[in-house]
């Protein structure tokens, strides 16, 4: 037994219903009751969700009352099979999708050039043990074993300046898959909508605004026994109206309620002067049928017959509008002490009121915004496609051709990833539709945002890259979110965009600056094994240089990032990674063997019996390695400071696409922690560690060769990085 207030608790089916109006926003996001009858519902391909017979566990009754027989209960309902699509492995986002690429195109590279470094050090060096540790040592060069800490602290720091403007982040990589995301699918109701309905038009028959209307509309609804509906609440909130026409005064006589047969209602209320009027207001075409004549500034018309069919033009325009109509009416009465439905004939009509859940102030700009940033906004709701146009085209989405819930069902998955590309609005869609469209846009290579804040709306947060919800959502939809807004400002939205791609440039600075330096030393050091008589680094030394570097990179998540970075959507492209790491990497190895070449040829370390001066002679013999010779150690110490100094300056060019240093400068922090690795690498030669490490004085023309070297390593990759930037984006 159902009645006005009762929540549903289960899937019913009605057997019997008199004026029975459900409200079931939590499942299809439609803000109006929706009416519901007990006969059965014939329409072909209507989803269960829209079967007028049928009421739903989650929904509730607005008024009326009904008889049901119960059809599922618990995780067999409606409800409980979207709660069970949420159960189970967190899906995989555009982050972690990325993230796994780029770690097997590292591991690819390792499983090459570590074996490659091994074999060849072995056969020329003919000390296999030796090899094998160098051979590790450069596997641990080759990790990225900075980029979870770089990831992490880029991530959190973007979820920090969130937290700042009132958005909590649940989940890390959300922020990443914000800059990346490319399509927005926004519900509409309560997300670019106000969620609560509002009066926007009280005129009439010629739809010029009528005082009349507003006042006759405010003493129906305020005299009404029995739930004060959605539209009776829209009204009864112009208190002015109440002071205006001194409520209080008036004297409510009698009452004829609503039914599903008149579908209409009225109020017979007696003014402070004694006089009586009847007022009533119902569904247009019902209360058209009962006027015999018209009101307008005043004056009143008789009803001609051509006249009833430009009224229901009229109420047709404004319901394809996406307006809920109302019309109103009214006649005076004699006194007595009892009215009836027959008293309803001869009416007056007096104007329309039109209810409309409006869009929010900020939606349009919002989503204006958005699309400057590259990102494409689509609406998904449960609504009706009438409301929905009418939204859609006042935030400035386009709403000429609208898929319904019932044409997405019958579409396979191939025909659906073709139709999304080109529809930006869909409307009656199920929780299970709403999934299925973010599904189709990820298979397009989209990286898909969802926002949300219903029970329908869970199943598509947690399939998107990016799930937002605000704080007043239902629970379940908080849950399933990665973002919670805790104000409903789509502006927030145009600032994750952009904090989001801030994160991933500074992300993307690391892995370019670490795999490509990483990748170039592997070419020198593959020369170098098969030119040296000697190992061309100490696996300390390796290590060393190694952690010195990282330490280089450690302020990356400060560095400032251009504007022109953050212009567009900043997904994966594992294809452009690779193309800086096999272009800018070499470019370092051309300068390591031009370094060989100055230490083999300028600095005689060809020689093995080189000796150290005679102030190094003691000193040199303290080694931890005795029986490395000098020629071996100045070769080492040499190739060290140069490595060291151009992985750690090319930070600079590679942090940005413009000119370093001119057009852009990094953060403080970057700048001095880049000063500081390079002054240690300028003293660890002449350091108390200098023994320790292996590592040797170098000749003051040495000094000179360096600054040569890295004048033309930066000229030289600036303009690779140049004209690779420029292929790229052609």
């Amino acid at each position: 037994k159902l009645s006005a207030g009762d929540m549903i608790p289960a899937d019913v089916r009605l057997l019997a219903a008199k004026d029975l109006f459900v409200i079931q926003a939590t499942l299809t996001g439609e803000s109006m009751p929706v009416e519901k009858t007990d006969a059965c519902d014939a329409r072909p391909g209507v989803s269960p969700i829209e079967h007028t017979n049928l009421c739903f566990l989650g929904t509730s009754v607005e008024s009326g009352a009904a008889t049901a027989v119960v059809v599922a209960t618990g995780a067999q309902s409606y409800f409980g099979r979207v709660a069970s699509s949420l159960v189970g492995q967190q899906v995989e986002t555009s982050f972690d999708r990325g993230l796994k690429k780029y770690t097997w195109l590292m591991i690819r590279f390792m499983a090459v050039m570590v074996p490659l470094v091994f074999v060849i050090n072995g056969l020329f060096k003919h000390d296999w043990k030796e090899a094998f540790f160098f051979s590790l040592a450069v596997a641990v060069g080759l990790t990225p074993e900075m980029l979870p800490m770089i990831v992490s602290v880029c991530l959190s720091k973007g979820a920090l300046a969130m937290a700042k403007k009132k958005v909590i982040v649940k989940r890390l990589n959300s922020i990443q898959n914000f800059g990346a995301m490319d399509v927005l699918c926004t519900d509409k109701t309560g997300t670019l909508t106000m969620d609560h309905v509002i009066l926007e038009l009280h005129c009439d028959v010629f739809k010029n605004e009528s005082e009349e209307v507003m006042h006759d509309a405010y003493l129906i609804s305020h005299f009404q026994t029995g739930l004060k509906n959605i539209l009776d609440r829209a009204v009864l909130r112009h208190k002015e109206v109440h002071e205006l026409l001194s409520v209080d005064r008036h004297t409510k006589v009698d009452e004829i309620p609503f039914d599903f047969s008149r579908r209409m209602m009225s109020v017979v209320v007696e003014s402070p002067d004694g006089q009586r009027q009847l007022l009533t207001k119902g569904a247009p075409e019902a209360v058209f049928k009962r006027c015999t004549h018209f009101e307008s500034e005043g004056e009143v018309f008789p009803m001609e017959p051509i006249l009833a069919g430009d009224l229901v033009e009229q109420v047709n325009e404004l319901s394809e509008d996406g307006f809920r109509v109302l019309a109103v009416a009214n006649k005076k009465v004699d006194s007595r002490a009892a009215y009836s439905k027959t008293d309803e004939e001869g009416l007056v009509l007096t104007g329309y009121l039109a209810f409309l859940d409006p869009p929010k102030d900020t939606a349009a700009k919002a989503i204006a915004a958005l699309n400057q940033h590259g990102v494409t906004v689509k609406v998904l709701t449960g609504d009706n496609d009438l409301v929905t146009r009418k939204v859609c085209t006042e935030v400035g989405i386009q709403a000429e051709k609208i898929l319904l819930g019932s044409e997405v069902e019958k579409m396979s998955d191939e025909q659906l990833s073709e139709a999304v590309d080109r529809v930006h609005v869909f409307a009656r869609l199920s929780p299970a539709d709403k999934q299925r469209i973010v599904r189709a846009l990820q298979r397009n290579g989209h990286v898909v945002g969802f926002m949300g804040d219903g029970i329908n709306d869970a199943p598509a947060l947690r399939a998107a890259d990016v799930g937002i919800s605000v704080d007043n959502a239902v629970d379940i939809a908080k849950e399933s979110a990665d973002v919670i807004l805790l104000e409903k400002n789509l502006m927030v939205l145009e600032e994750g965009v952009l904090e989001g791609r801030k994160v991933f440039v500074n992300i993307l600075k690391y892995i370019r600056m670490g795999a490509s330096s990483n990748f170039g030393n592997m070419f020198s050091v593959i020369g170098a094994s098969a030119w040296l008589p000697y190992l061309p680094m100490a696996p300390i030394q390796v290590l060393s240089n190694n952690l010195l570097y990282d330490f280089s990179q450690v302020p990356i998540p400060t560095d400032n990032v251009g504007q022109q970075q953050i212009a567009k959507p900043r997904p994966w492209q594992i294809g452009e990674i690779a193309k800086f790491i096999i272009f800018i990497g070499p470019i370092s190895s051309i300068f390591d063997y031009t370094t060989y070449a100055v230490m083999w040829f300028v600095f005689k370390c060809s020689h093995l019996n080189l000796l150290p001066p005679p102030e190094l002679t003691a000193r040199f013999a303290n080694a931890v390695k005795p029986d490395d010779t000098y020629a071996a150690a100045l070769f080492h110490t040499g190739w060290f400071v140069e490595s060291l100094m151009t992985q750690t300056l090319i930070i600079h060019v590679i942090r940005t696409n413009l000119i370093p240093f001119v057009q852009s400068k990094a953060s403080w922090q970057l700048t001095m922690t880049t000063l500081f690795i390079m002054a240690i690498g300028t003293y660890l030669p002449y350091s108390p560690l200098a023994t320790a490490l292996g590592f040797v004085p170098l000749p003051p023309l040495y000094w000179l060769f360096l600054l040569l070297t890295l004048l033309c390593y930066v000229g030289l990759t600036q303009v690779v990085k140049t004209w690779l930037i420029r292929k790229i984006r052609m």
